[in-house]
């Protein structure tokens, strides 16, 4: 198999190589009946063809390779990053491309007579490439972005005129000198940048943080290009490999600084604050804010998440109330107190006994790892003890299946035989239990082709299969022997840790979230162990308000999990890893933040400017997706970005009401500005790459939008609409952390 595919690869390449030879040849041909015909004199004209001849040959080479790119990796990957002609082109690893003998001395000359004037050439070159901008349009996981093959096939057409010639004269040479400056850090950062561009069509072309490239700077040199040939080129790799390795450091640096940004620096002190507080209370929230000002770091223990402690806060204190402040083991009180010391200045007594004093044995503890949690607690699987003695036994390993390798896969035969002498079963009762493992998400087939059966099929253990191994960021290795609890359940113990980490470690206004504090509760390592209990959970019953409260909730806290692991996103090919790669194992299903998002809650929707949808037709977690998208969705999900809602905690009670709260919320906070004098209306970029759940048109969307506007700007909304003398704006997203 891999002789053929060698065999095929050194014929396309051979292919590529003779086509290269046939065009420079007719290029050749070309300028050498242009050169008999000129009156120059010929010095200038043997320096002329020279230079065109070898840009020409450049040109074809790069439009060889554009070809070979278009139909699949597999011959892109005999090309070297590393290793570079003489003419800068990049050189198949099998063999050199080697051109007549006059064009290849055409190209050494050239090289000698322009070496001294490459740089300023460069320098030209780069002042036409527009900066960069933050705003980036949003790239999701699964499919291609719209308008790469557009870019692809752009490079393969051929020159039509002289000037169009020059233009690629200009980007080959340019290209040349930064892959002979640095070579493998400017192939990696084209190939990045490459794959995080995005197109919307009539909105023109984007670079990698959303500017609009569809043509070059107006501030062009003499010898700058036409507009045809600027609309036949619009893709310049100079775009993606204009960034220094400097710029990168400094991206890099700010991603990781990002999370630690925002709040003030707390005192450092040996001593600890314990803040006792109960979902709901104000004097809380007071106390907290108070606490955050004097920029005091503290441990909370909300007596509704552990109520275990309200017989110690009883004992030690004489009462339940709450809030109270314990500074190490004194007692400080509560609002009233705290506010009483600070205006007196014995406050600042007590943080400066703080600050020189650890807390000795009496003092208050933190939460313990698993107090109060029912997480780990449950009924014993015995399905799962079997599965575990399975896995030990029968062979896990690499296997050939219908021409291809799966890793980490046993045979259905081996499975059977093993729990017919197991379980002491006949062949066919064997095989009806294995079936009924399978439904349970123990394992599946590797293609998914069946639930089990008897044979050489190829079967995954959950753990072992390579997405979930890789990507699934709520299992571990090994197999749970707890009983899966009821999805309802667990729903609502999520929903219940989601509003008391809400209300502990984010702003009143649910904008700003304290994530150095989440990492560090206890709170968080309880959530991770509830989200555990999804892996094998069945949630196909659940209701549509079940299934909105659900997936909200999850999605918001899973979109903090994936920022404390992955890290701020700093770009577009970032935020398409946050997206697409960050994922959990529910009901035996992965499942990313774009799957939740799209193909849950809005009804297995395209996600903007990719081309399929996230579920195919056979996927087993159409079942699950909603009949139809949700609009109001989208003021509900928060994936970190200063753009975004605010962040809440939703009830299948109440869903619809809390729904429509969010949509008021978001659009009457900046959602949508209008200005009557202007006769514009600014709206968010959630309403433009969301448009088709809203409506048809920008009328329609604007429709729907004023029933959340206050009366009056929806009244001024409709009468703007109803002249047809709106012109509408979209707001800039800033996709800065919130923190």
């Amino acid at each position: 198999m891999e002789n053929r595919e060698l065999a095929e690869t050194k014929e396309t390449i051979s292919q590529a190589v003779e086509k290269v030879e046939l065009d420079a040849l007719d290029i050749q041909g070309k300028y050498q009946d242009k050169q008999s015909n000129e009156t120059k004199t010929s010095d200038i004209s043997h320096n002329g063809h020279g230079f065109d001849t070898e840009q020409g040959d450049k040109s074809n080479k790069i439009n060889i390779v554009g070809e070979i790119e278009t139909e699949g990796n597999t011959v892109a990957q005999e090309y070297s990053s590393d290793k570079v002609d003489a003419s800068g082109d990049f050189a198949p690893k099998s063999q050199e491309v080697n051109t007549n003998d006059v064009v290849q001395n055409d190209l050494a000359k050239e090289e000698d007579d322009s070496r001294d004037k490459e740089p300023k050439h460069m320098d030209q070159i780069a002042d036409e490439i527009p900066s960069e901008d933050p705003n980036l349009e949003p790239v999701f996981d699964g499919t291609e972005v719209p308008g790469m093959e557009a870019c692809r096939s752009s490079s393969t057409r051929k020159l039509d005129s002289d000037q169009e010639t020059l233009v690629v004269v200009e980007k080959a040479v340019a290209l040349k000198n930064f892959v002979k400056e640095k070579s493998a850090v400017a192939v990696s950062t084209m190939l990045r940048r490459l794959s995080g561009k995005s197109d919307e069509g009539a909105a023109g072309n984007f670079d990698d943080e959303g500017k609009d490239v569809s043509g070059f700077s107006n501030n062009s040199e003499p010898n700058a290009v036409s507009e045809k040939s600027v609309e036949k080129f619009d893709w310049n790799p100079l775009n993606y490999l204009k960034k220094s390795s400097d710029a990168d450091l400094e991206n890099k640096t700010e991603r990781r600084d990002s999370l630690t940004r925002g709040p003030p620096t707390p005192i450092a002190m040996k001593g600890r604050i314990i803040l006792y507080t109960r979902l709901g209370c104000e004097e809380s929230k007071q106390v907290r804010h108070f606490l955050h000002m004097k920029r005091l770091r503290y441990v909370e223990i909300n007596l509704d998440v552990y109520p275990s402690r309200k017989m110690e806060l009883e004992k030690i204190s004489g009462s339940t109330s709450v809030p109270k402040v314990y500074f190490n083991e004194i007692l400080i009180g509560g609002l009233s107190e705290v506010k009483t010391l600070n205006v007196s200045g014995k406050l600042d007594e007590k943080i400066d006994f703080l600050i020189t004093e650890a807390p000795i044995f009496e003092a208050p503890s933190p939460p313990l790892p698993g107090e109060d949690d029912e997480s780990s607690s449950g009924a014993l699987d015995e399905l799962a003890l079997v599965v575990r003695k399975m896995k030990e036994t029968i062979a896990v390993k690499d296997r050939f299946y219908k021409m291809r390798r799966f890793s980490n896969c046993f045979l259905a035969s081996e499975a059977v035989d093993f729990l017919s002498e197991d379980q002491y079963l006949e062949r066919q009762e064997a095989v009806e239990f294995a079936q009924k493992l399978a439904s349970k998400f123990f394992f599946h087939h590797a293609l998914d082709e069946n639930i089990f059966e008897d044979g050489n099929h190829l079967y995954r253990f959950l753990d072992d299969d390579p997405i979930v191994a890789s990507q699934c960021h709520n299992i571990r290795r090994g197999i749970l022997t707890v009983k899966p609890k009821p999805i309802v359940e667990i729903a609502s113990r999520l929903r219940f840790l989601s509003y008391a980490m809400f209300e502990a470690y984010v702003s009143e206004d649910g904008r700003h979230v304290d994530y150095t504090s989440v990492h560090g509760s206890e709170e968080f390592a309880r959530y991770l162990r509830i989200v555990e209990e999804l892996q094998r959970v069945e949630i196909w019953d659940l209701s549509r308000e079940e299934k909105l409260a659900f997936f909200i909730n999850l999605y918001n806290m899973m979109a903090i999990h994936a920022i404390l692991v992955l890290g701020h996103p700093a770009g577009a090919l970032e935020r398409r890893k946050l997206f697409g790669e960050f994922r959990y194992v529910i009901g035996g299903s992965t499942y990313s933040l774009s799957a939740i998002h799209n193909g849950i809650l809005r009804g297995n929707q395209r996600p903007p400017y990719n081309l399929k949808k996230p579920f195919g037709a056979k996927d087993k977690r159409t079942r699950v997706a909603l009949p139809y998208p949700e609009p109001l969705i989208h003021f509900t999900l928060v994936c970190g970005t200063r753009s975004g809602p605010a962040l809440r905690c939703y009830s299948p009670k109440n869903i619809d009401e809390e729904l429509m709260d969010a949509a008021r919320n978001f659009l009457r906070s900046g959602g949508v500005v209008i200005d009557l004098t202007a006769k514009t209306a600014q709206a968010s970029m959630i309403l433009k790459w969301y448009s088709i759940d809203f409506g048809k048109n920008e009328v329609e969307v604007l429709k729907h939008v004023s029933n959340y506007l206050d009366p009056a700007d929806s009244e001024k909304l409709l009468d703007l609409l109803a002249t047809s003398d709106l012109k509408v704006t979209y707001q800039a997203y800033d996709w800065g952390l919130n923190g």
